[in-house]
């Protein structure tokens, strides 16, 4: 993508001379050279969104977002050598956005960010044909996760509706379709299909054709020369230092952890004074330290999948308190339904699993439907 670029700079300027002088860049035709300066940019701001998208570095993707979303909207027209890069950041934003249903992405309401996602899959799919099962990976993983999450907000509706617009008569698709639309039926965004076919899942994929993307694309311009400013100015190791950490999705910081605690101890309070029963919730005596809070959360996120199957086989069939349901409820609240590993590790359970949770979760809305 560089050549090209360098290229058109190059004409701009007719020059032959390796240096350039300050009469032949005012020579240059102004409109020419913000083009060529516009599609650098825009290449190193995809090159950003796929690292940061990668390295789930969540408020660097959305600054580089802005930054490439900005980019996009100044062309009038896309140049034809730079639709793959556009297309992908349009792709990597919508995924990005894709479990929130209430975001607007096209004109029309009713298509979410992931079902915009599946147009600007579709349309980098045929700018490469040598992938193709990597492709059609994808697609399929972007498909079921409309539907999922459309399930997952209780849409089921929107869900069936969207089945209908996803897939076409064709023979391949049917299998699929049938499946899925079993699925919605049944009202359950927790069976085994959708579960095979995770949103982890798609993230995943599209991992793997980010780094393909980044092999091909290593050696843009304004990478190639900031890398040769920050090795002159020895600022790699200052550079290196200051990058965010990794974290995991469901890691919190301290500071956000006590908010946390903090609100959930004021719902639990509010919820207690206000039952017919007159339930006090009482601080234990020896009650860890928030910091040894958040230490116990990070590690229950660590042993969490380790421990879930052992758990459930040996446990015996213990009574949820009433403690225990509000926590179920303010971690449904804060996570939304369906996130129950993420409310099991952020909320205070004796002895529980994320399949417990989903039943129990069952269980009160059935009695509040009684």
């Amino acid at each position: 993508m560089a050549t090209a670029a360098e290229n058109a700079l190059s004409e701009a300027d007719g020059s032959s001379n390796s240096s350039v002088s300050s009469s032949s860049v005012s020579s240059a035709p102004p409109l020419a050279m913000e083009a060529v300066a516009a599609e650098w940019m825009l290449e190193f701001a995809c090159s950003c969104l796929c690292r940061h998208f990668a390295e789930q570095s969540g408020a660097e993707f959305w600054r580089w977002k802005d930054v490439a979303l900005a980019l996009i909207n100044g062309f009038s027209q896309i140049p034809p050598h730079q639709k793959k890069t556009v297309y992908l950041c349009q792709l990597l934003i919508r995924i990005a956005q894709g479990k929130s249903l209430g975001l607007q992405c096209e004109d029309d309401k009713k298509i979410s960010p992931l079902e915009s996602a599946l147009s600007f899959w579709t349309l980098l799919e045929r700018q490469e044909i040598k992938l193709a099962k990597l492709h059609e990976d994808i697609h399929r993983l972007i498909q079921i996760q409309i539907v999922a999450v459309h399930m997952e907000n209780r849409y089921f509706k929107e869900a069936a509706e969207v089945l209908e617009r996803l897939f076409t008569d064709s023979e391949s698709d049917k299998p699929l379709r049938v499946k899925l639309a079993t699925v919605i039926k049944t009202k359950d965004p927790h069976v085994p299909l959708l579960q095979s076919f995770s949103y982890s899942l798609l993230i995943s994929k599209v991992k793997s054709y980010i780094e393909l993307f980044m092999k091909e694309n290593e050696t843009n311009f304004l990478t190639e020369e900031a890398t040769k400013h920050v090795a002159s100015k020895g600022l790699g190791v200052t550079t290196l230092q200051n990058r965010p950490v990794k974290v995991k999705e469901n890691d919190k910081s301290d500071l956000k952890t006590k908010k946390r605690l903090l609100k959930k101890e004021q719902y639990i309070t509010s919820q207690s004074s206000g039952d017919t029963k007159k339930h006090t919730v009482r601080r234990r005596s020896g009650q860890k330290s928030e910091k040894n809070r958040v230490l116990q959360s990070l590690s229950n996120m660590h042993n969490v999948e380790n421990n879930e199957v052992s758990l459930a086989c040996s446990r015996r069939r213990q009574r949820w308190t009433y403690k225990e349901d509000l926590e179920l409820k303010l971690g449904v609240k804060e996570f939304g339904v369906g996130n129950w590993a993420k409310i099991l590790v952020h909320g205070n359970f004796s002895n529980r699993t994320s399949v417990m949770l989903k039943d129990r979760w069952r269980t009160l809305n059935k009695m509040k439907q009684r």
